[in-house]
C-alpha cells in the first residue's frame, strides 16, 4: 500500500532514527471522495491518516440543519452516522492505520463511530492507534468548536479517556492543541502555558473523578499526547519544544508524582503554521513550510512524532490532491534522503539554544503560576482571561505588519513579483460542487428512514440516561453508534441535559493598537462622520455559519473600536437571520461579515436578501474571508460593497475605507 524508498546508504552509514509518522490534514465533499483521497495519499507513501470532518460534524449537527446550510462538506467530510464512517474507511484496514481525528466537541461520538465501524471490519478495540484530539479548552479560546459549557466537556473528555486506556489502550485520547492558540496569536511563552494548563485541568479531573484506580493514573498521563505549531522564527520554536519537553516532565514529576520515564515522554504531532501562509506570492509558502518544519525535527529529543504540513495554497483556498502530494514530498525528502535522522540531538551543549530554553520556561512557569491562582484554565477561560490576552498579542503581531517593524516578503517588503504559474491553468485550488450537499441530505434521510428505529430510541435513551447519572458515555455511544443514530441526534440529546455555550470574545476589554500614525486620521474622520450624522458610527461585526476561526472578526472589532466606532459583536456562529436582526435593532451603518469556511457565498447571499427584505437595502455590508476571485464578483454582484481577503493585512486602512463608505453611503441616503 505505501511506497518504500529506495536504500541509498552504504552499509557502514549510521544507522537511522525511524521516521515520524507522515500525515495530510485532509478530508472534503464526502466520505466518498475522501476515501478516494485518503487511499490515493496512503499509496504514495502517507503513513497516518489525519481526518478532517466539515464544521456541522465538528459542531454536533446532521446536514440537513438549518446551521450546516453552505458548510457541508466544505473545511472536512461530513460524518452523520455509522455508514460514512464505514464509506470513509472503506479499504482501509483499522486495525492496522495509525488515525489522527480533528474532533472536540463531539469527540466521544466521532470515536465511538470510529471503534465501530472497526468493529464491523472484524478490529479489536485494543488494536487500533490514533488520536482524538479532544480539546476543549481551546476551541472556546480560538477554534469556536465547542458545543457545551466547559465543566460538561471536561465530563466528557474524562470519560474518553478513562474508557480507552483500558478498551482503546494504544489510542491517544486527548491531544493538547496549542496549534490554534498559535494561530489565534499566542506567543511563545502563551503557547507553553494555555497548552499545559489545558493539560493540568483534564488530568486533574480525571485523577478525581474516580473512574481511573490511582496505580493506573501514570497510564493514563502516558497517553496524553500535544498537537503543536511551529512558526517562522523556527529557532524560537525549536527551543519552545525542547522547553515542552522540560516542562512537561516537570508537571509529570511534582504534580503527579510519575516515576517511570516513559510515561513522562513529551509525545506530540505538529502542522507547521498556516497562520503566516500568503495570499501574495504564494510560492513562496514552499520554503516557510520547509523552514517551520525544520524547527520540530531538527532536535532529536523534542522531534515530533508526526507531522503534517500544509499546502502552499492553503491562504487560497482548499488544497488539491497534488498540493498535498507535494507536502508529502516534503517531508519523505528530509526524512529520506537527509542525513537528520542519522545523528543525535545536534544542540546538547549549546549556549545559545540552553539560554533560549531556559527564558521560556522562565516565563512560561509565571503564566502558568498566574493561571494556577485564578483556578486553573477553565476559571482562566470563564473570566476571558485567556482570550483576552490572545486578542492583545494578536493586535500586537498585526500592527508589527502594518507598521514594518516585523517582514513579511512579498507582503510588507519585496512586493514587486513576477506572475506565479502556479495559480494559472487549471486554477491553484479546489472547489467543493455545491451537488455535494444535496446528495449528503439524501443520503442521511435514506439511512434514517432504513435503520430500526426502535433500537435507534432505545440506545438514545440509554446515553441519556448515562448523562444524567454522571455514568461513562462510551460503551452506550458505541450502542447508539450500531444503532444507526446520527451525529446530531446524539449531540441534540446531550444538548438537552448539558445546555449549550456561548464564549467570552476577549474583545471588550482587549488593549489595542497605540493611536498614532494613521490611526489619528482615521479617528478624526470617524469623529467627522459622527458629528454630521449626529450619533456614534456604528458597525455589526458577524460570522455567520459555523466557522469558528474569529481571529480576523475580533481584530477589526478591536480597530474599529480603537478608532472611535460603536461596535457589535457578539461573537461566532450566527445565522444570517441573527445578524440581521441584530442590525435592525442596533440601528448600524455598516455590516462586516468574517466567513472563513468557503460557504461565503451561500452565507451572504442569504443576509443580503434578508437585509433587502427588513428594509436595510441602504446598509452597507462588507465582507472578509479566504474568497477566490470569482466569488468576489459574484458578491459584489450581490450587492456586497467591499470584499477583503488574506492580502489585505492593513486593517488601519480597511477601518479607514470602512468609514469612507459609511460616509458616502450615509450621504447618498440622506
Amino acid at each position: 500500500m505505501t511506497e518504500k524508498p529506495a536504500s541509498t546508504t552504504a552499509e557502514s552509514a549510521p544507522k537511522r532514527d525511524k521516521p515520524w509518522l507522515f500525515r495530510t490534514y485532509s478530508g472534503h465533499s464526502s466520505a466518498v471522495e475522501s476515501n478516494k483521497l485518503y487511499r490515493k495519499n496512503l499509496s504514495r507513501g502517507q503513513t497516518g491518516l489525519s481526518v478532517a470532518f466539515d464544521l456541522p460534524t465538528q459542531t454536533g449537527y446532521d446536514s440537513d440543519h438549518p446551521l450546516a446550510r453552505g458548510e457541508v462538506g466544505k473545511v472536512g467530510v461530513p460524518v452523520c452516522h455509522l455508514g460514512d464512517m464505514e464509506t470513509l474507511f472503506d479499504g482501509i484496514p483499522l486495525g492496522q492505520m495509525n488515525t489522527s481525528m480533528t474532533i472536540n466537541a463531539p469527540a466521544p461520538w466521532l470515536l465511538s463511530l470510529y471503534i465501530a465501524a472497526a468493529e464491523r471490519q472484524g478490529a479489536e478495540r485494543k488494536s487500533l492507534q490514533g488520536t482524538t484530539q479532544n480539546d476543549i479548552v481551546k476551541e472556546y479560546l480560538s477554534r469556536g468548536t465547542y458545543i457545551f459549557p466547559p465543566q460538561p466537556s471536561l465530563k466528557l473528555t474524562n470519560d474518553v479517556v478513562a474508557f480507552t486506556y483500558k478498551e482503546v489502550p494504544k489510542w491517544n485520547p486527548m491531544n493538547v492543541c496549542s496549534y490554534h492558540l498559535q494561530e489565534a496569536g499566542a506567543t511563545p511563552e502563551q503557547e507553553l502555558a494555555f497548552a499545559l494548563a489545558t493539560a493540568q485541568a483534564v488530568l486533574d479531573t480525571v485523577r478525581d473523578s474516580g473512574q481511573v484506580p490511582a496505580e493506573d493514573f501514570p497510564k493514563v498521563v502516558g497517553r496524553i499526547s500535544f498537537f503543536v505549531n511551529a512558526g517562522i522564527r523556527f529557532i524560537t520554536e525549536m527551543c519552545k519544544m525542547r522547553a515542552f519537553v522540560d516542562l512537561w516532565d516537570e508537571i509529570c514529576v511534582n504534580r503527579y508524582g510519575v516515576e517511570d520515564p516513559k510515561y513522562r515522554r513529551f509525545r506530540y504531532g505538529v502542522q507547521v503554521n498556516s497562520l503566516g501562509l500568503t495570499e501574495q506570492q504564494p510560492e513562496n509558502n514552499v520554503y516557510r513550510i520547509l523552514v517551520e518544519m525544520l524547527a520540530v525535527t531538527l532536535s532529536k529529543k523534542a522531534r515530533a512524532r508526526a507531522v503534517q504540513l500544509p499546502a502552499w495554497n492553503e491562504a487560497l483556498g482548499l488544497p488539491r490532491p497534488w498540493d498535498q502530494q507535494w507536502s508529502l514530498r516534503l517531508q519523505q525528502i528530509v526524512a529520506y534522503e537527509t542525513d537528520l535522522l542519522e545523528y543525535g540531538d545536534l544542540f546538547d551543549g549549546s549556549a545559545v539554544v540552553d539560554a533560549k530554553v531556559e527564558a521560556l520556561k522562565e516565563q512560561a512557569r509565571e503564566e502558568l503560576a498566574r493561571i494556577d491562582a485564578m483556578g486553573g484554565a477553565i476559571s482562566a477561560v470563564e473570566s476571558s482571561y485567556m482570550k483576552q490576552r490572545l486578542v492583545e498579542s494578536n493586535t500586537r503581531r498585526l500592527k508589527a505588519i502594518e507598521s514594518g517593524d516585523m517582514t513579511v516578503v512579498g507582503v510588507n517588503a519585496f512586493q514587486e513579483a513576477e506572475p506565479s504559474p502556479l495559480t494559472t491553468g487549471e486554477g491553484s485550488i479546489m472547489t467543493v460542487d455545491e451537488s455535494f450537499e444535496k446528495a449528503q441530505i439524501d443520503a442521511l434521510n435514506g439511512w434514517r428512514s432504513n435503520r430500526d428505529q426502535a433500537a435507534a430510541d432505545k440506545a438514545l435513551a440509554d446515553l441519556a440516561a448515562a448523562a444524567k447519572e454522571d455514568r461513562n458515555i462510551m460503551e452506550p455511544s458505541i450502542a447508539c453508534a450500531h444503532a444507526g443514530v446520527t451525529t446530531g441526534e446524539w449531540s441534540q440529546t446531550l444538548r438537552e441535559i448539558f445546555g449549550e455555550y456561548r464564549a467570552p470574545t476577549g474583545v471588550g476589554r482587549a488593549a489595542g493598537a497605540a493611536k498614532e500614525g494613521g490611526m489619528v486620521k482615521v479617528r478624526e474622520r470617524v469623529d467627522q462622520v459622527s458629528d454630521r450624522l449626529g450619533r456614534r458610527v456604528k458597525i455589526l461585526v458577524g460570522k455567520p455559519g459555523l466557522d469558528g476561526h474569529s481571529n480576523g472578526a475580533e481584530q477589526v472589532a478591536v480597530r474599529a473600536r480603537d478608532a472611535g466606532m460603536e461596535v457589535v459583536y457578539e461573537g461566532i456562529r450566527l445565522t444570517p437571520a441573527q445578524i440581521v436582526n441584530a442590525a435592525l435593532e442596533e440601528g448600524v451603518h455598516v455590516v462586516g461579515l468574517s466567513i472563513l469556511s468557503g460557504s461565503h457565498v451561500t452565507l451572504v447571499t442569504d443576509v443580503m436578501d434578508r437585509m433587502r427584505a427588513a428594509g436595510l437595502g441602504d446598509t452597507p455590508v462588507i465582507v472578509g474571508g479566504i474568497i477566490p476571485h470569482e466569488d468576489e464578483q459574484t458578491l459584489k454582484a450581490a450587492g456586497v460593497a467591499r470584499v477583503y481577503t488574506p492580502k489585505d493585512y492593513d486593517l488601519t486602512q480597511i477601518v479607514g475605507d470602512i468609514i469612507e463608505l459609511v460616509d458616502s453611503e450615509t450621504q447618498e441616503a440622506a
